[in-house]
């Protein structure tokens, strides 16, 4: 992978990881759901009109979208709301790295190398270790959420390289708009019509900037870049590169939800970095020698 692409890369999941912050925040301006709506119409609106559709099937992008925008944000701000912490929150939903070689294994055929499967097992306990000294503030059913959340987030990343390389700036957008129009819907059937209204009637500008961020950092650029690393790059070889979101996670909970940081979640992310090297760094082989005539 070449050190252009690691460092977009780590850009894009240093963005998601403040990322949780600002959905935290968003839930408690706005009804869960709603935001989420409100999120993915920013992000189509008005791109849409102006950028064409991807050049892959139509159900492939729907796919995208509704497991990307629909399903996995529905469940994570579900659980934000419901009380999971933006910190915990960042680190349980990377468990999509391995949900995503799974389903690719299945699906694309993809079968991770010994390393990969090393690295994401160091990655995976890393995780484990900032998870267990986390659950204690959380309840079960927001852990569960986030699950799903993050098992959403595998299918979108397998459906984006099955869409092999098309413009990831369309997928995004249109993607976009196949998951904020299910999006109004079930809020307006969880939330009632009422929570639409007063939105648009009486808008927050700190509320509109949270949306901002949320649709054009964090989706708009974030996923358009992400999608073109999984187009050029093996899913197995993209997805670990989240498993830094936790830290980046952790760290802006800390400093702007007061959110606690203790000495285990550091040795956990210490374990994250270096499960991530192991997922990331392919061995060379050595050169074969040519066999020499006798003398």
């Amino acid at each position: 992978m070449p050190i252009r692409d690691i460092l977009l890369a780590l850009l894009v999941v240093a963005i998601w990881g403040f990322n949780f912050v600002v959905i935290k925040l968003s839930v408690e301006a706005l009804p869960p759901i709603l935001a989420a709506a409100f999120r993915f119409s920013f992000a189509a609106v008005p791109l849409i009109f102006f950028v064409k559709p991807p050049k892959t099937a139509w159900w492939m992008t729907a796919g995208f979208g509704l497991s990307f925008g629909f399903a996995l944000y529905s469940f994570l701000n579900l659980a934000l709301s419901a009380g999971m912490p933006a910190g915990l929150a960042s680190v349980v939903l990377q468990v999509q790295a391995f949900f995503t070689m799974l389903i690719a294994f299945f699906f694309l055929n993809e079968r991770p190398r010994r390393m990969q499967i090393i690295g994401g097992a160091i990655a995976f306990a890393g995780i484990g270790v900032i998870a267990i000294e986390r659950l204690s503030g959380a309840a079960l059913g927001p852990f569960v959420l986030t699950l799903c959340a993050a098992l959403a987030w595998g299918f979108a990343n397998v459906l984006s390289k099955k869409a092999g390389k098309v413009n990831p700036i369309a997928i995004t957008v249109w993607g976009s708009a196949f998951a904020a129009l299910p999006l109004f819907g079930l809020s307006a059937f969880m939330e009632g019509p009422g929570a639409l209204i007063d939105a648009v009637t009486a808008p927050r500008w700190s509320t509109v900037g949270l949306i901002v961020f949320l649709a054009y950092p964090a989706t708009l650029f974030g996923l358009a870049v992400w999608n073109w690393l999984l187009s050029r790059h093996p899913a197995s070889i993209v997805a670990p590169f989240t498993l830094l979101v936790p830290i980046t996670g952790l760290v802006s909970g800390w400093i702007l939800l007061g959110e606690r940081i203790t000495a285990l979640e550091i040795a956990g992310g210490a374990l994250v970095v270096v499960g991530l090297g192991a997922t990331v760094i392919k061995r060379r082989r050595p050169p074969i020698n040519p066999i020499l005539p006798e003398a």
